[in-house]
């Protein structure tokens, strides 16, 4: 009986040895926003959504799509997040769908991580001079040589800096990719934004096959987002038209099971060595700590189990010669 608790308790040193050391690899996690996802049927008992606010020309069928515009002329549409992204470093996945009838089709859609919401405007239907970051699906081309449409770009708004329609923001791309071929695709369209404060800023886009992903831009110096910002989408129609559904918004938490100790300027090559120097340090002291940990855990029942055993046969050996 002894023997078999002894065994227990050396079987969950060793478990819980291998869930730190699991733990400590560095790895990236994640865990999921709900305050931030947005899945069918989109709203709640009272047709209203918890954690999303709807305006403009926005219609929802809530078993198939949130459109902010249609397939018709002048129209603006958005979706906002009702409280902030306050999460560090994060992940978004869009599905998406942008489709119509006719030949000639425009404007496109936006997403937005802006201090500011709600506001409409002629950026993609929401408002200009914005502060934060703007990721620009844009299916018409305006003046913009040697681009292929549609086109995606990502801007980075200081407050004061304003988008050029008539350029499709040449002088204020921060990152940008050609996507022909994302609008009427023949397997669900989707983006993955990926932001890890002062490490990178990913966008990859599935239009070609599902489950495979084509990398838009990638930046190792990526943008301060505001403190405060929130989340968004909207899109706008002008002369030319197209419906631009959002199908699911899946918002996650990133982290990585080793922390910094250290805070990063953001874009400072010092920051991210003393950062890397730092959890080189702090893992292998921890590494070092726990194995030392556990080797006396176990010399300690080693001595028990063999001081049991030497008791055991004294006390054998004492009861034959009593007989």
């Amino acid at each position: 009986m002894w023997l078999r608790s002894t065994l227990s308790a050396l079987w969950l040193a060793t478990f819980a040895w291998g869930a730190v050391s699991t733990d400590e690899d560095g790895t990236v996690r994640s865990i999921g926003l709900r305050t931030h996802t947005l899945v069918q049927p989109y709203l709640d008992s009272d047709m209203q959504s918890r954690w999303y606010d709807f305006g403009g020309d926005t219609i929802i069928r809530t078993d198939q799509y949130i459109r902010l515009t249609s397939d018709r002329p002048s129209q603006t549409g958005h979706l906002w997040s009702r409280v902030p992204l306050t999460a560090t470093n994060w992940e978004i996945e869009v599905e998406f769908k942008i489709h119509g009838k006719n030949q000639l089709y425009g404007d496109g859609f936006a997403m937005w991580i802006t201090k500011d919401r709600t506001k409409t405007g002629p950026v993609f239907g929401s408002a200009d001079n914005f502060e934060g970051l703007g990721v620009f699906f844009d299916t018409y081309k305006n003046h913009r040589p040697g681009v292929v449409f549609p086109f995606v770009m990502a801007m980075v708004g200081d407050g004061k800096s304003s988008y050029d329609k008539d350029t499709d923001g040449k002088s204020t791309e921060f990152a940008a990719c050609s996507a022909r071929g994302i609008r009427h695709a023949t397997v669900p369209t989707k983006f993955r934004l990926t932001y890890f404060q002062d490490k990178y800023l990913k966008l990859e886009l599935q239009y070609k096959s599902e489950g495979e992903w084509t990398l838009c831009f990638e930046t190792n110096e990526p943008p301060a987002i505001p403190q405060v910002a929130y989340l968004g989408f909207s899109a706008e129609t002008g002369e030319l038209s197209d419906n631009h559904d959002i199908i699911s918004v899946n918002a996650k938490n990133l982290y990585t099971s080793q922390p910094s100790t250290q805070a990063a300027t953001p874009g400072s090559g010092r920051g991210k060595k003393a950062q890397t120097k730092s959890q080189s340090q702090d893992k292998a002291k921890s590494g070092g700590s726990w194995t030392w940990f556990f080797t006396k855990i176990i010399l300690f029942f080693m001595v028990i189990g063999g001081g049991y055993v030497g008791y055991t046969a004294w006390r054998t050996s004492k009861r034959h010669h009593r007989y």
